[in-house]
């Protein structure tokens, strides 16, 4: 007697998409990924439209390149190293669009680029204002010890699963949480006073 779909692994649900195309696999599969990763995308990207973008993205990726998954691999390592790749391209082309050019037709022919810095207003989340604070200065911790702390410390992850995630060494990833987590504790040491 085979385990109904809902009680199976990741894994197994995986290879059951795989193997026969069960598309009831890859729904739950999305079911139990999808605020997971919204959670992940948004603390790295801070907008929710471009997160539901990028969550979506992911999705279509593991639908399409399914056969691509590796059983030596867990799943939820695949997928977040996924939704992280394309989460780091977005955070990349968007800081790209933030800047504007002016040209100077002067005797240099020099071009500037200047920030964009037209105010925004994001959605105040229910936690209230600390963790929109919060928010806020996770976004100004560079990009690469920010993945690795938001993994961590809201996703929970396993040092080991991050190691792969990111495709680098244990150590390493160790390092970039414990500097994250240093610069996010400066940006944040005037509402922590004891």
């Amino acid at each position: 007697m085979t385990k109904d779909l809902s009680q199976q692994s990741d894994e197994e649900l995986i290879l059951e998409f795989q193997q026969s195309g069960n598309e009831e696999a890859f729904e739950i599969l999305v079911e139990r990924f999808k605020n997971p990763l919204t959670n992940f995308v948004y603390r790295f990207l801070g907008d929710y439209e471009a997160c539901t973008d990028v969550v979506q993205e992911t999705f279509i990726k593991v639908f399409r390149y399914k056969d691509s998954y590796s059983s030596l691999a867990k799943f939820n390592t695949w997928i977040y190293t996924i939704a992280g790749n394309l989460a780091r391209s977005e955070y990349k082309r968007r800081r790209r669009r933030n800047f504007f050019s002016i040209n100077d037709y002067g005797e240099d022919h020099q071009t500037y680029d200047i920030p964009d810095e037209t105010y925004r207003p994001d959605v105040a989340t229910d936690s209230g204002i600390k963790d929109e604070i919060i928010q806020k200065a996770l976004l100004k911790v560079k990009d690469v010890y920010r993945q690795a702390v938001i993994l961590r410390d809201i996703q929970e992850l396993s040092y080991e699963e991050i190691s792969e995630i990111l495709g680098i060494e244990v150590g390493t990833v160790k390092s970039r949480i414990n500097r994250g987590r240093a610069q996010l504790q400066k940006l944040l040491k005037h509402i922590y006073k004891d």
